[in-house]
């Protein structure tokens, strides 16, 4: 098997795990509209991807060239909170299973996904790549957030002792089509809008949100993420090592840009046409005061998003819509 110089394998099939979740749909969305026909996928009761043998199976049986690890457990601060030991479980097994296999099986090039909440609850703003582990964590999601942590390190424990060719990518919050909208494991934007869209039919006079509305938070549309994502892999090899270090070779991947929850709530509302009163609830956690990326590094390498927050919001929206069609 041989990779092309755009990063592409050339033989070989490219296996996107969790290709049913937002970020691993938008992955193969991206990798069709590039022409991409090749892509390998499973469902999740084709492919268990906590069971090693199972994982080791697949990986033999099939030996595909590259690998998107963008399966994951993942939800909002109710969820962490709820499920602390299935967001720790899960995601560790998921990730050690598929690098240790790619590993065994000769696999070219792996891309794990991370996420902003490896770095400490109060790294300096906006964090760079540097932050990671020189603080501590936002104890709301810090089970999922150590998971991701020992990605990184598998890639690049593997990159160290074999020469493998492992990446990592750490998105802020990510929204968009593929999104889940439980109306208590989403995440923020998903929960705003199904709340918002719910109030508005329903008519009620006031909402109310979770915190006091000041933390500041960035966020991405997820086919952004997604054409990032297979910019990163298709770096050559070279590149990705020269801005990148043996221990510290994630890379941020974001707007650059932040804003308020409650001027998140204002700016979901006007999209959704809600025209109550939206209160604050500061009995509720708050999670992180505020979580910007530096994503200087990315932008050198030649990647910047193409949707803004207002127009992502539209097609979210317009997406819960044909969902939840009454």
């Amino acid at each position: 098997m041989t990779t092309t110089n755009n990063g592409i394998s050339s033989q070989g099939a490219i296996y996107v795990a969790g290709h049913r979740g937002m970020v691993g749909s938008a992955i193969v969305r991206e990798l069709a509209a590039r022409g991409t026909t090749n892509v390998l996928t499973r469902t999740h009761a084709q492919l268990d991807l906590t069971d090693q043998a199972a994982v080791r199976h697949f990986f033999e049986t099939e030996r595909p060239s590259q690998v998107y690890l963008a399966a994951a457990q993942v939800g909002g601060i109710h969820a962490n909170n709820t499920y602390p030991a299935e967001f720790i479980y899960r995601n560790l097994m998921i990730e050690a299973n598929v690098i240790h296999e790619a590993w065994r099986t000769g696999v070219e090039r792996l891309l794990f996904l991370g996420s902003s909440c490896i770095y400490p609850r109060m790294a300096a703003q906006p964090m760079g790549e540097e932050s990671l582990l020189t603080g501590t964590l936002e104890p709301t999601n810090e089970p999922y957030a150590i998971a991701k942590i020992a990605g990184i390190k598998l890639c690049e424990s593997y990159n160290r002792q074999y020469g493998t060719d492992y990446r990592s990518v750490m998105p802020t919050n990510l929204y968009g089509p593929g999104d889940n909208y439980h109306s208590e494991n989403s995440h923020v934007i998903p929960a705003l809008i199904r709340r918002f869209h719910e109030a508005k039919t329903s008519r009620a006079p006031n909402i109310t949100i979770w915190g006091t509305g000041t933390p500041k938070r960035e966020f991405l549309f997820v086919d952004d993420m997604a054409r990032a994502s297979v910019h990163v892999m298709q770096l050559d090899k070279s590149t990705y090592a020269a801005n990148t270090q043996p221990m510290l070779s994630h890379i941020n991947v974001g707007t650059g840009e932040d804003l308020t929850i409650r001027e998140l709530a204002d700016v979901i509302a006007r999209v959704v046409g809600y025209e109550g009163v939206i209160q604050c609830d500061p009995s509720k956690p708050d999670g992180a005061p505020r979580k910007l990326m530096n994503v200087t590094r990315l932008r050198a390498l030649g990647w910047a998003p193409q949707v803004s927050l207002g127009q992502g919001l539209r097609i979210a929206y317009q997406e819960f819509q044909q969902q939840h069609r009454e």
